[in-house]
């Protein structure tokens, strides 16, 4: 992957073909023909004045005639080349594919890129009445703190707890940062009780994986131990969030983490390391129950006892998350794929779990509207 920056230098065709060839290069691919190519963006068009992106990459690569198409799911993007990547390998049409994520958000003001995000949620119901993702993370916030008790402290706990984290990743745009939690409840208010410290910055980033068939991998030579794709989930909810069964819940990330675990054949218990879309801390917390690693109403508690720091018994975003180390949308879920590739090969340096062997990862599109889980598993 990229560093994660704003602004990034480089053009949304640098940032991609960077992080392409990093990937390659690690696989040792980089004299080989790739069947095909998937690049995730959510709107390299409207942020970097680029369409047919995907073409546009296969052809700075050099990997033509690889065919291609650009996946945009939202800030799930990521998540979902890989999963039709996969799926591409697993009916057997494909052997070796490349998938990238990129996007370059610096190119607009603050107010614009807002806005451009804002365009996910319902245009009729919700856009058009001036709502954004950070008023939708308040009323959250609001709600989850009216039934579940969650208190201010518990929600900075995982700012700081995340800062931290990213203090340790060289890719992480706010590396930079720590935080405490005062400094937390004493930052700029964004929407009632959302704080800037509670919220991810605005980014620009790339990242890459290769993906291939076992058969090919020893073909490749690889050394490094193998990482399997073990489970893949994917689910939607209603889009408006007064339409939902109960706006406290993430019904898509329950369904998501559900198919997952049990395509791996695995439980909630059996995850050493994840990595969760925290766009807002909020998310982070409700996630982590709804994925099954905590019961309802125990992730803000959780997270302020250290059971999710890295020598906790569950560590969440020891890349610092989309808090700490930025959100390149596209770029998310493929960058969260990458550190935990990096967490199971033992290659994550000083934010290194221990004995890490089962991974999830959740990228989360809209405001819970469409979530993706992927459970990664070191093959020994």
């Amino acid at each position: 992957m990229t560093k994660f920056a704003r602004p990034l230098p480089g053009s949304l065709m640098d940032i991609a073909s960077e992080a392409s060839l990093k990937a390659i290069e690690n696989a040792g691919a980089g004299d080989r023909d790739f069947d095909a190519v998937y690049f995730a963006s959510m709107a390299c068009g409207e942020f970097a004045h680029q369409t047919a992106a995907a073409t546009a990459l296969v052809d700075e690569l050099a990997l033509i005639p690889a065919p291609t198409h650009r996946i945009e799911n939202g800030p799930a993007s990521g998540a979902s080349a890989i999963r039709d990547a996969f799926f591409g390998i697993a009916s057997g049409m494909y052997d070796l594919v490349l998938v990238t994520g990129a996007e370059k958000m610096s190119t607009v003001p603050g107010a614009v890129a807002t806005d451009l995000i804002s365009t996910m949620l319902h245009h009729e119901a919700e856009y058009l009445h001036g709502a954004t993702l950070p008023s939708f993370a308040a009323m959250l916030t609001r709600l989850y703190m009216k039934r579940y008790g969650l208190t201010e402290n518990q929600l900075a706990a995982v700012a700081v707890k995340n800062h931290e984290n990213g203090s340790k990743n060289p890719y992480a745009q706010l590396s930079h940062k720590k935080c405490t939690i005062e400094g937390v409840k004493d930052s700029i208010m964004i929407a009632d009780p959302i704080r800037m410290y509670h919220c991810c910055p605005v980014s620009d980033g790339g990242a890459s994986l290769v993906i291939c068939s076992a058969e090919k991998a020893r073909e490749l030579g690889i050394k490094k131990p193998l990482i399997k794709i073990a489970g893949l989930g994917q689910a939607t909810d209603a889009h408006t969030l007064q339409e939902r069964e109960d706006p406290a819940v993430l019904k898509s990330v329950q369904l998501a983490s559900q198919q997952a675990f049990k395509m791996a054949g695995l439980e909630p218990k059996d995850i050493d390391v994840a990595e969760v879309h925290d766009a807002f801390e909020i998310l982070e917390i409700v996630e982590s129950e709804d994925a099954g690693f905590f019961p309802k109403g125990e992730g803000g508690k959780a997270a302020e006892e250290g059971k999710t720091a890295l020598d906790g018994e569950l560590p969440i975003n020891p890349s610092g998350g989309l808090k700490s180390r930025g959100h390149a949308l596209g770029a998310t879920g493929l960058a969260q794929a990458v550190e935990l590739v990096w967490q199971l090969r033992g290659e994550a340096g000083e934010r290194q779990v221990k004995d890490a062997k089962n991974a999830y990862a959740l990228n989360f599109g809209g405001f819970g509207d469409n979530s993706v889980v992927t459970v990664l598993r070191r093959m020994d």
